[in-house]
């Protein structure tokens, strides 16, 4: 019989008790180190009956063994990596184990985190991926794995980094493509792959231009198609200022831009002169005349 205790004051005192007695006990033959889940088995000597507690990483267990018999260890049994600690309490002595619960060696379970989601082009090192290594059992991989980074970019082009794991954890820091577009961002350790989408979207609007025609008393004003200095299209909706100045005034109109350009009307005021500018970006400038 087996009882399964993550937390139990009385047992936890029982241990301590078994613990500060059997400082002279003799050894237990238990194996010193175990893969996670494996079945195993532990021989015992004697006759009667005694009690095996083992004490793990946040787990306690009791066991009722028949001396003589081997304990058996089922798959699955012991599969939180880390160390434990096994004692028989028999009818005359109390036996003694320390061993190690290691991970498996192959990867099954892939952690990844990948940032920004979204992101200007043409940006260097603006991409992050970071990886951390499980086994079947979540339990973290320690021995050094490698692990293949892959940004590929809507035009085809890809950026493939291999970065051994350091404790666990590889990261990797790649550029942003040229153009615009939803990059595929993979993380692979032999079969074992997770993708993530990674969007960039594009820089900010360059060449600003706009151009202005009269439409009955006012001024239609409009902007060219706006791109970013690689060539991309600004995204709509993006914000672009009108500034009419006229004799000490000033007049203001804040457009958003569809299907790639802004416009709107400003008063046909002779000598008036018009800016256009978004964010930080100005654009060329035009004095009206009729």
């Amino acid at each position: 019989m087996k009882l399964r205790l993550t937390f139990v004051p009385a047992l936890w005192s029982v241990v301590a008790a078994v613990a500060f007695s059997s400082a002279q006990a003799a050894p237990l033959d238990f194996p010193k180190s175990i893969p996670a889940g494996d079945a195993f088995s532990v021989p015992t000597s004697g006759s009667g009956k005694a009690v095996l507690y083992v004490v793990g990483p946040g787990q306690a267990l009791r066991y009722e063994v028949k001396l003589g018999d081997n304990i058996l260890f089922p798959v699955g049994e012991f599969h939180n990596a880390g160390h434990y600690t096994a004692f028989l309490v028999g009818p005359s002595s109390t036996q003694t184990a320390d061993f190690d619960v290691t991970p498996l060696a192959q990867p099954s379970i892939l952690s990844f985190l990948a940032k920004p989601s979204r992101l200007p082009v043409d940006l260097h090192g603006g991409v992050s991926g970071v990886v951390y290594v499980f086994d079947a059992y979540r339990n973290l991989i320690l021995a050094p794995t490698e692990v293949l980074f892959e940004l590929s970019e809507i035009d085809g082009a890809k950026q493939a980094r291999t970065v051994a794991t350091h404790n666990g954890v590889a990261w990797v820091r790649l550029d942003s493509a040229p153009n615009a577009g939803a990059a595929q961002f993979l993380a692979q350790v032999g079969d074992v792959a997770e993708k993530r989408v990674v969007q960039e979207v594009s820089g900010e609007p360059c060449n600003l231009h706009m151009s202005a025609r009269k439409s009955g008393v006012r001024v239609e004003v409009e902007t060219d198609p706006l791109r970013d200095c690689k060539g991309n299209p600004v995204p709509d909706g993006t914000i672009v200022t009108f500034v009419e100045r006229n004799n000490g005034t000033e007049s203001t109109v804040d457009v958003p831009l569809k299907h790639g350009v802004a416009r709107t009307d400003l008063p046909a005021n002779d000598g008036a002169t018009m800016s256009v500018a978004t964010g930080v970006v100005m654009g060329n400038e035009i004095r009206w005349q009729r």
